[in-house]
């Protein structure tokens, strides 16, 4: 059993039931669980922006004296951490922090020249490194075709030995076209993009790696195959190392622990900026939530509140999360709910698209209903509202893989708001949800707080009723709540029967 579990598996109202069914038996759990609490309603209209705003202000300041980011495995992360753990204890939690490893990963150097002209590169994820102050080579185009630059003979009639290869992006991997340029004696690859914009991208895995490699926009790669032939410096550094970061956790002392509804936000910015929409906007929401809904709230489920670490560098922190529980303690968990980029500025109010009506992919059962319950709330709320696909690109991805039923909410990142999304919830047509998405722009002045604060709402009243019931969901009523906690209580009982009789032998044998 996982740290995370023994510390937070029994919660003192199961404690005090198994404790009442010795003394009076099974029947003293006869009454049926709260159905009808007000708890969902209070919780939803106790939230203010002035006190979600407080958090994201701790954030903002967190970050301006770290570097100006809140990113894993650095400092700033660390006294984030740190405040959402003082903020929850101070509350009355106790709070749990997992410890995990990842690959720390922080570009120390982009540099590309050509032609006296200096062009925007991004080092590929994984690339091995240039020398300081950069490798010069000239630079050779490998023909484009069907599969460029994916197999030798694409490199037939052209030597690229001891020089910069130049190969657009399609058809296979980064790491395959940087492979095959190494193979045929290249110093280093540009990969240049097959559609408009820059290309960030990875190799996958460091032991793929052979060359430094860098992503160039298409207008660099036609500026680029223009002039080739001519020398470039290309420099390309980084940092990757394993470093140790941690989640945040902590769950309610009251309601069942084998029907747990977990929420969770990321709480790690990237390197570029303080992160305070992705994903301060979550974290701060979240955590005003599990304030107002306090340690002992008046529910039948546990709810377990969760605050990621590492997913900025591929999910790290949920995924290590879910995979360290074994299956019964998967069981355990009814659903999760994630909250990642609720304020956007020039945002929209979309829901995860649980059934997949919209986009084809959808969760595993039970997800259909949470969306609809995000969607119903929004609506008695004023709000109407649009799916968002299930693109795996969040912390619900390893959740959803063991088939655990999920939810949640966004309101865009780098995609782009249409004509018909502008009239209907106002900002601009035709620039990004978030037009700072990763970038050090992404500060106080980059949310639209009322959207910030609607969202808000929404998850704290649909987390407080499925602290409730969960029925639609899974099945598990209120009603099944009584039988599952008569269970727990009677198993309880018979463990401090059998220990008190023998505690009792012991004490006639001396």
């Amino acid at each position: 059993m996982s740290a995370i579990r023994r510390k937070i598996a029994l919660p003192t109202a199961i404690v005090a039931s198994a404790a009442l069914a010795v003394t009076s038996g099974p029947a003293a759990l006869a009454e049926q669980p709260d159905t009808t609490s007000e708890l969902p309603e209070r919780v939803a209209e106790s939230l203010t922006v002035g006190d979600i705003n407080r958090h994201l202000t701790a954030f903002q300041r967190i970050a301006w004296q770290h570097d100006g980011h809140r990113a894993s495995g650095t400092p700033g992360y660390d006294r984030s951490a740190d405040y959402v753990e003082g903020v929850l204890e101070r509350a009355g939690f106790d709070v749990t922090r997992q410890k995990f490893e990842f690959t720390y990963f922080e570009v120390l150097e982009e540099r590309l020249e050509s032609g006296n002209q200096q062009h925007e590169v991004h080092l590929m994820r994984h690339s091995p490194a240039t020398p300081e102050g950069g490798l010069t080579a000239p630079t050779v185009v490998v023909p484009e075709s069907d599969e460029p630059g994916c197999d030798a003979g694409d490199y037939e009639g052209i030597d690229v030995d001891g020089a910069i290869a130049l190969i657009q992006r399609g058809a296979c991997t980064f790491a395959q076209k940087q492979q095959v340029a190494a193979d045929e004696g290249a110093v280093a690859a540009l990969i240049y993009n097959n559609v408009e914009g820059p290309l960030h991208g990875t190799l996958g895995d460091p032991e793929d790696a052979r060359i430094p490699t860098g992503g160039v926009s298409d207008t660099t790669g036609a500026d680029l195959v223009y002039a080739a032939g001519e020398e470039a410096t290309l420099e390309l550094r980084a940092i990757s190392e394993e470093r140790t970061t941690d989640n945040v956790l902590a769950e309610t002392a009251t309601g069942a622990t084998d029907n747990v509804v977990m929420a969770g936000a990321h709480l790690d910015s990237v390197l570029e900026g303080p992160g305070i929409n992705d994903n301060g906007s979550g974290s701060a929401a979240l955590l005003q939530a599990a304030v107002e809904m306090g340690p002992e709230p008046e529910v039948n489920n546990a709810v377990r509140f969760a605050w990621w670490g590492a997913e900025e560098v591929g999910l790290v922190g949920s995924t290590h999360y879910v995979q360290e529980l074994d299956f019964e303690e998967q069981l355990d968990i009814a659903m999760y709910l994630n909250f990642d980029m609720i304020g956007s500025p020039n945002g929209g109010y979309f829901v995860y698209d649980g059934d997949g009506e919209e986009f084809g992919v959808p969760g595993p059962h039970g997800s259909a209903a949470i969306e609809g319950a995000f969607v119903e709330r929004l609506g008695e709320q004023g709000v109407e509202t649009e799916p968002s696909e299930l693109s795996m690109r969040s912390d619900y991805a390893e959740f959803m893989n063991q088939g655990i039923p999920i939810g949640g909410l966004f309101t865009g990142a780098e995609g782009v708001k249409t004509e018909e999304q502008a009239a209907k919830w106002g900002g601009t047509a035709g620039q990004a949800y978030d037009p700072c998405y990763h970038q050090a722009c992404d500060h106080l002045g980059n949310l639209d707080r009322q959207m910030l604060l609607d969202n808000a709402k929404a998850a704290a009243y649909v987390i407080g009723s499925y602290g409730l019931s969960t029925e639609d969901v899974n099945g598990v009523g209120p009603g099944d709540m009584v039988s599952m906690q008569q269970r727990a209580a009677e198993r309880a009982g018979q463990q401090l029967m059998h220990a008190g009789a023998a505690s009792q032998g012991h004490h006639q044998a001396s």
